[in-house]
């Protein structure tokens, strides 16, 4: 049977969560005079953060333009200690070259020249997540270089293409229409913004008899 030391334990778990429950439902006394939930947030504080890039047209890709030659600088020197030489792999990620073609094999290879559907997805998730130790360091020249150089090593741009957000969209990828449309009901589903039901109900209609 329990012991009497495992029942205190328990015993003293309980009280401190309900301690803990009762202080965040009392609070922590009167709010000092001039302290509020927040600050209103301006249009030009959400633009720092609104960098969504609409794949198939580009749209929200931002000023600026590379090049093969200068992407292959950059790769040099913030991307070649993970990605390896010419991007063919290294110490903490495979090849981003090469596998087009493959998406319907086993195994399949994937690069952004076989799988990426829409060029400008390689800036939108380049600019979010790399260099894996500085992501969102780089500048919009640097990214679009990268891509001019990636784009270039997988044969799907000349080496002179300048890289820009008109020239991007433009991109033939090779896995374009390889995708099946999602046609499952809630993909299409309007998102609730006002008078919403809670959480775990169900919509009027949705009831089974």
């Amino acid at each position: 049977m329990p012991s009497r030391k495992l029942n205190l334990s328990i015993a003293a778990g309980v009280a401190l969560t309900f301690g803990a429950a009762t202080v965040l439902a009392e609070g922590y006394g009167p709010r000092p005079e001039g302290v509020a939930h927040g600050t209103e947030i301006s249009e030009g504080d959400l633009a720092l953060w609104d960098i969504d890039i609409e794949a198939p047209t580009g749209e929200g890709l931002p000023e600026g333009e590379g090049t093969v030659a200068k992407g292959k600088e950059v790769f040099a020197a913030k991307c070649v200690a993970c990605h390896g030489e010419e991007a063919g792999g290294g110490a903490m990620y495979g090849s981003m070259v090469g596998g087009i073609g493959t998406m319907t094999e086993r195994p399949r290879r994937l690069t952004p020249g076989s799988m990426y559907p829409y060029a400008p997805i390689f800036f939108d998730y380049t600019r979010r997540a790399m260099p894996m130790d500085s992501p969102m360091s780089l500048t919009a020249d640097e990214v679009y270089s990268l891509a001019a150089y990636i784009y270039h090593l997988n044969g799907l741009i000349p080496e002179d293409f300048t890289m820009n957000a008109e020239t991007m969209p433009t991109i033939e990828m090779p896995n374009r229409d390889a995708f099946m449309v999602d046609d499952r009901p809630d993909a299409s589903a309007e998102r609730c913004m006002s008078d919403c039901k809670p959480i775990g109900t169900v919509a009027d209609g949705d009831q089974k008899s």
